[in-house]
């Protein structure tokens, strides 16, 4: 298997992230304006919210350039960290940060789900695989799995947005596919990757996805993407009862 770093995976990982961010908080700054969030208020929380985003992109960044998270044989990965870390912080900051939790609440459910259409990307796990630079192992659920992921989310979104009476199941059920996703492609990544816990791919392990730039998938795309599926369930179960009196017969007939 040949590890050298292929010549596009620099600017594919690095454009695709910075692209990611770079829509998140527009679509944030976005469904602000159409909530009619006084323009101060609005800047204020967009910059609250994209200032330590971006400080995580940043250090996630320098992390895996100097070589952080890189798999070695006799040392406990250093990936969990990276990914743990940002995901209970994301979710004590929803918890404790009235702001945050406002501004989520003003970003419609469907944008939520749909935005996460980059999933797809993760066709460049098959690409590396066909190439010889990833193992099977980890490339074919990997990738597999982030393109169902990514190419479903704006279906159900857009399932969401027209009313459908089966639409909280479909959401439901895509942030279930997605979740699995994402702790499937950990596992794997963790048992064919060089430290302790290998249990795969001895004959070539899987240098590369712990290595700069690929290792921002796990350390910054993965919680980014557990964030937003934590986000979507939980508005979903704020807006599922609402929902239910609108469709009922009793709201339907005018309460007559």
């Amino acid at each position: 298997m040949n590890y050298l770093m292929p010549s596009y995976l620099i600017p594919y990982v690095l454009s695709g992230t910075l692209a990611i961010t770079a829509t998140l908080l527009f679509g944030l700054d976005r469904a602000l304006r159409l909530a009619r969030w006084p323009a101060r208020e609005r800047k204020q929380a967009v910059w609250s919210i994209g200032v330590p985003m971006v400080a995580w992109l940043f250090a996630a960044v320098l992390l895996s350039w100097f070589g952080f998270y890189r798999g070695v044989a006799n040392r406990f990965p250093t990936i969990p960290y990276g990914v743990l870390i940002p995901i209970v912080t994301g979710v004590a900051l929803f918890w404790r940060w009235g702001m945050l939790k406002r501004a989520l609440e003003a970003v419609p459910l469907q944008w939520i789900v749909g935005v996460q259409v980059y999933r797809a990307l993760g066709f460049i796990f098959l690409i590396l695989y066909a190439g010889g630079h990833l193992p099977g192992e980890f490339a074919w659920p990997a990738g597999v799995g982030d393109v169902m992921v990514g190419l479903l989310a704006p279906m159900v979104g857009l399932a969401y947005a027209r009313g459908s009476r089966r639409a909280a199941g479909y959401v439901r059920a895509w942030n279930l596919l997605g979740i699995c996703d994402l702790v499937v492609a950990l596992t794997m990544g963790v048992l064919t990757s060089p430290s302790p816990l290998q249990r795969l791919a001895f004959g070539a392990p899987n240098e590369l996805v712990s290595a700069f730039p690929l290792a921002l998938v796990p350390v910054f795309l993965v919680p980014l993407s557990v964030l937003l599926h934590f986000a979507s369930l939980n508005k979903l179960q704020q807006t599922e009862p609402a929902q239910r009196v609108s469709r009922s017969p009793l709201a339907a007939s005018g309460g007559n």
